[in-house]
């Protein structure tokens, strides 16, 4: 694989059930959409393997899985807390005015003034919205709400503006 950005989809939870079956927290929306992704790095205890294909379904307890060489309980349970990746080509295209979060990731950030804030380190999701997490001289959280205090996004640009006051 290219040393292209990578996106965390997904984390082992443990076992399900006796005969290799898996827990899987996905962080895709829908959670289903985890297995769509092809090819899935799974890393677990500081090494990675290539899923050609990962197999699995959504029950009442949320997404189970299933790796082709597991195939009982305990290895299943052994790999708890592995992480699934995919790369940012693997995502299809955003739709105009919506953004991909990995791409908001250290963008500049400035108000409508000029004043610099600092770049975004992440953003996080709240009942409300999302929330930007701006590091400069101090950090800052603004939500991610375009046309309310997100101005512009310009990727290429490498800005977001925002309609924040400098003091707050």
């Amino acid at each position: 694989m290219t040393p292209e950005r990578r996106i965390l989809i997904g984390r082992m939870l443990g076992a399900f059930g006796v005969s290799g079956e898996m827990k899987c927290q996905s962080f895709a929306d829908p959670e289903s959409q985890l297995l769509k992704y092809r090819p899935i790095i799974l890393s677990h205890n500081g090494s990675e393997r290539v899923i050609k294909q990962l197999k699995g379904r959504v029950t009442a307890k949320g997404l189970v899985v299933r790796l082709p060489d597991i195939a009982d309980r305990d290895a299943a349970q052994a790999l708890h807390g592995a992480e699934l990746w995919i790369v940012r080509s693997q995502l299809p295209p955003s739709k105009p005015g919506e953004y991909y979060w990995i791409d908001l990731e250290g963008l500049r950030v400035r108000n409508r003034e000029g004043v610099e804030f600092g770049t975004v380190s992440h953003l996080f999701e709240t009942p409300g919205n999302p929330v930007m997490v701006v590091q400069g001289e101090r950090e800052r959280l603004i939500p991610f709400l375009l046309e309310r205090f997100v101005d512009s996004v310009d990727l290429d640009a490498g800005e977001i503006v925002v309609d924040w006051d400098a003091d707050f």
